[in-house]
């Protein structure tokens, strides 16, 4: 196994159905856009409030990738 290098980007993913489902959309749209993305770990989860309901969920995490 070779030496690699990452770097990290925090991204906030959000959803109207689920925690699982926020940290899906997060990491799904970061590896659209950046490459060799390998790894996330979740820093926040907060929510907005609709009607005395959970409206919407946000993730904030912390997205590792591999520098080529």
């Amino acid at each position: 196994m070779s030496d690699h290098v990452y770097k990290k980007v925090e991204v906030v993913g959000s959803s109207s159905v689920s925690i699982d489902d926020a940290i899906s959309q997060g990491v799904q749209r970061t590896a659209e856009t950046i490459n060799h993305v390998e790894w996330f770990e979740v820093s926040e989860i907060r929510g907005h409030v609709e009607n005395g309901k959970v409206g919407h969920y946000q993730v904030v995490m912390k997205v590792g990738f591999r520098l080529d």
